[in-house]
């Protein structure tokens, strides 16, 4: 039964995904408001396929920011990526530079306003960066970053990346860490009913040192490990 379900899941949401990611591109153009929605779709129809073929519902604890802030995401498998859009109000995401070379997506996640990360580029493209996702929050828009740069298993701790404490100091935004169980339910090859939890933790105000902030995060985004 999980075989079939999961042989059902990946074409229906791969096709919707072509279909919505197409009609983004098609409403650029002509208007802003109408991509946006399109993006947002994307999330809203990976939880569809999940909760009525997989079986897996997502659950929401904690609160959203009422203040511009960095939202530090535990990135356990790629539901939270694609569902960033739908999980907060059109926020910016820090991705990986190589992901915007994937024709069609990379051009739509540089009109959506997705910030290009490449690690060894160098205080050049880490200034380039911040102004960036400066402008973002100005047009009143989140952050978000994965700040373990990459997916971690569920269960498992690993080190934040140092080029999160340099965007924290240099940003000057309150941090909210969010916890993500993704990884239980939204394996690489075989997805499995489920829930899937988001924990929004407490507000980790700006100006803390490197290692006081580096804590607080990382006990917050593996809240959910246990």
């Amino acid at each position: 039964m999980l075989l079939l379900r999961n042989l059902v899941f990946y074409p229906l949401f791969y096709l919707g995904s072509f279909l919505i990611t197409a009609a983004s591109l098609v409403a650029a153009p002509f208007s802003l408001a109408a991509f946006r929605r399109r993006v947002r779709d994307w999330g809203r129809w990976q939880r569809w396929c999940l909760r009525h073929i997989i079986g897996a519902d997502v659950v929401i604890e904690g609160n959203y920011a009422d203040q511009p802030v960095l939202y530090a995401i535990k990135h356990e498998s790629f539901f939270e990526a694609i569902d960033a859009p739908n999980l907060l109000e059109c926020p910016s995401v820090f991705a990986k530079q190589e992901l915007f070379a994937i024709p069609g997506w990379g051009r739509a996640a540089l009109a959506y306003g997705l910030i290009p990360v490449a690690r060894d580029k160098g205080a050049k493209m880490l200034m380039g960066m911040i102004r960036s996702a400066k402008k973002m929050v100005a047009d009143g828009r989140p952050l978000v970053i994965f700040p373990e740069g990459t997916r971690v298993p569920h269960g498992e701790r690993r080190p934040l990346q140092a080029g999160f404490a340099g965007l924290y100091k240099m940003l000057g935004l309150p941090v909210v860490p969010v916890a993500v169980s993704s990884g239980e339910v939204y394996h690489r090859w075989l997805k499995k009913p489920g829930t899937i939890t988001y924990r929004f933790g407490e507000t980790i105000p700006p100006g803390l040192p490197r290692e006081e902030v580096e804590a607080k995060v990382l006990d917050a985004i593996n809240a959910l490990n246990a």
